[in-house]
């Protein structure tokens, strides 16, 4: 299903590729078929909402500059409002006011997170959770390889998580009359401080942020039950624990009989493809879902834990320290790769929780092109968890006011938010059908409330207007 919803989210988009990429193979798609198993597959889903026109005729400067001036000059905004808007089939130009400037991205950095991990690591690519044996008989050693999605069991907060009694069940089979005995948590592969020094003082503990190890359950968050309830509820912060990585071997330790007492921190010894029963000897793995779901969860709830994992997944698939330092460079590097201009982009943290962040519109919106052209087909796997305006995601409950509902439904964009700061960049399709892209960056705004509509009045103004 996810496979065919993506195909409809790029087709509705507009975006000219014929084919994605080989999505069932990103999605596990070499499994047996519905019709090989007897089963009846699922109808496919109808479309919801009119496609992009490719022959629809281009807006001109002047007409989205008549359209966008005014609304850019709103007081709310503050005194730095930068913008950029272009044509998604020509990568022209539309309008610009100070789209080469760096400006503080928050969210909207999830962007450049999600293309560049595409990019590097490819959407059908799983992060794994391994356990080895250590060095004494009965010692197991929990390696952590990144997945912030890591579930404990099937009650974990992410559908579809690789999960711990899964692991454990593995090593109990691969150890056959051996008791586990002790427990190591080995969570090396990330380096340098688990908090980045740019983030705000209570985001460790205002629900959205968490000390990031490359050794986690449910995204650090310490009462899944409730976490789950608030996020149906929309509430996306949830208290989380100030060591994921030790609470996530005690959790496993439990599932081996192991008591807590006896799990400590530690590193795997050195034996990758050792006999078995040496030590360093794997006794099980579990794989996260693919890449193309990780992005898609990031993008859609905005989630910055699983933000800064993937961001150092390009590091690590870079030969780069798997550090917010690390996870930057290793992303600039990318994003050059790709022909963005990287001299545009500069990061401190995947997830834009930092104030040292500096990305300019026209990066974004030329990211937004690329991704849509074809080109690279593994980066269309970023349209489909971008928000629709009025329907899903950060966008579910805006687009709803009298100068912007002309955006609901059309407008399929990214937000970000920090006191002072709002963002938002992605896609709208204009009443002539004509696809856009825009980005639109404040770092001196007010309020957050009206600024936020006042961004959408933005937005909804490209999708009400043929701007001719």
């Amino acid at each position: 299903m996810l496979a065919v919803v993506l195909l409809l989210v790029l087709a509705g988009a507009g975006v000219a590729v014929v084919r994605p990429g080989p999505v069932a193979g990103w999605l596990g798609g070499d499994q047996e078929s519905p019709q090989a198993a007897g089963v009846r597959p699922d109808p496919s889903p109808s479309p919801v909402l009119a496609g992009a026109d490719p022959n629809a005729p281009l807006p001109t400067s002047d007409g989205v500059r008549a359209a966008l001036d005014p609304l850019v000059e709103a007081a709310v905004l503050g005194d730095r409002v930068n913008v950029s808007v272009a044509d998604v089939a020509t990568g022209e130009s539309l309008f610009a006011k100070g789209a080469d400037d760096g400006t503080v991205p928050a969210s909207v950095t999830k962007l450049v997170t999600g293309v560049t991990v595409l990019a590097a690591r490819g959407p059908g690519y799983r992060i794994p959770t391994r356990a080895v044996a250590g060095a004494n008989p009965g010692e197991v050693v929990i390696v952590g390889g990144g997945d912030p999605t890591l579930a404990v069991d099937q009650k974990g907060f992410y559908p579809g998580a690789a999960r711990l009694d899964d692991l454990a069940a593995q090593v109990k089979q691969a150890l056959g009359g051996t008791a586990p005995t002790k427990v190591i948590v080995d969570s090396s592969l990330y380096s340098g401080p688990t908090l980045e020094p740019g983030w705000d003082e209570d985001i460790p503990v205002g629900g959205y942020g968490a000390h990031i190890t490359a050794l986690m359950t449910d995204g650090a968050r310490s009462d899944v039950p409730k976490a789950k309830k608030d996020h149906e509820n929309g509430e996306h912060a949830a208290e989380r624990v100030s060591q994921p990585a030790l609470v996530a071997g005690r959790a496993f330790a439990r599932l081996l009989g192991v008591p807590a007492g006896a799990v400590s921190t530690g590193r795997a010894p050195a034996g990758e493809g050792a006999a078995a029963g040496a030590p360093g000897a794997e006794l099980g793995k579990v794989e996260s879902l693919p890449m193309v779901r990780l992005v898609d969860i990031m993008i859609t709830d905005s989630d910055n834990i699983i933000a800064e994992a993937l961001a150092r997944q390009v590091a690590l698939a870079r030969n780069q320290p798997a550090s917010f330092t690390g996870a930057a460079a290793a992303m600039d590097a990318v994003a050059g790769e790709l022909g963005l201009p990287a001299d545009e982009l500069a990061l401190a943290d995947g997830s834009g929780l930092s104030r040292t962040n500096r990305i300019s519109p026209s990066l974004l919106t030329d990211l937004i092109t690329l991704a849509a052209s074809g080109k690279h087909p593994e980066l269309a796997a970023i349209f489909g968890g971008l928000p629709v305006g009025g329907w899903s995601g950060t966008l579910g409950e805006r687009y709803a006011t009298a100068g912007t509902k002309p955006g609901a439904g059309v407008v399929r964009a990214k937000t970000g938010t920090l006191s002072g700061v709002n963002a938002i960049a992605g896609l709208v399709t204009t009443a002539d059908g004509r696809l856009l892209t825009f980005a639109v960056l404040t770092d001196r705004a007010g309020s957050t409330d009206p600024a936020r509509i006042a961004l959408d009045r933005i937005a909804a103004a490209l999708a009400g207007c043929g701007c001719r």
